[in-house]
C-alpha cells in the first residue's frame, strides 16, 4: 500500500514524507471518515496537530481528501475517488453517519440531488448527510 500512497504524493507534485504517509495510510485502513482528532489519536507522537491540521488542508486541496459536514459544525475527512483534482472536487455524493456508532460513511453510489436554485443564484458546493443506523449497529 505504501507504493499506491507515495504514487499518489508525487502524481500530486507532493513531497514524500512520513507524516503524509502515515496520515493518508490512515485513510487507506479506516472504515469511514476521520476526524482530526481520530488521525491526532493514531499518529505518532512526532507529528503534531498543527502539522496534521495543514496535510489535511494541503490534501484537501490537491483533491485527495474532501471534507464532510458534521452536526457539531466540525469536519470530517474521506479520501477522493478517482475524478477529484486541486481545486476540482466531484464528490456529488451523499455521506451517511450512524447514530449508534458515529460512523460516518461515504455512499458512492448515491449522489445528491440536482437542486433548482433561484435566478442569478450559482451553487459551488452541495452535501447531504443521512443519519440513521449503519449495517453493523442495525441488528
Amino acid at each position: 500500500m505504501s507504493e499506491a500512497i507515495k504514487d499518489l504524493l508525487k502524481k500530486n507534485h507532493m513531497s514524500v514524507t512520513d507524516s503524509r504517509l502515515q496520515i493518508l495510510d490512515m485513510f487507506y485502513h479506516a472504515p469511514g471518515a476521520l476526524a482530526h482528532a481520530d488521525i491526532e489519536k493514531k499518529a505518532s507522537d512526532k507529528i503534531d496537530r498543527v502539522t496534521i491540521y495543514r496535510t489535511l488542508q494541503t490534501f484537501e486541496e490537491k483533491g485527495i481528501i474532501h471534507t464532510i459536514p458534521t452536526a457539531d459544525n466540525s469536519v470530517k475527512y474521506a479520501l477522493c475517488k478517482d475524478q477529484c483534482a486541486e481545486g476540482h472536487h466531484h464528490d456529488n455524493h451523499v455521506h451517511f453517519v450512524c447514530d449508534k456508532c458515529s460512523k460516518t460513511i461515504c455512499l458512492d453510489d448515491v449522489h445528491v440531488p440536482e437542486v433548482k436554485l433561484p435566478k442569478g443564484f450559482q451553487p459551488h458546493q452541495s452535501n447531504m448527510v443521512v443519519n440513521g443506523f449503519c449495517s453493523d449497529c442495525r441488528s
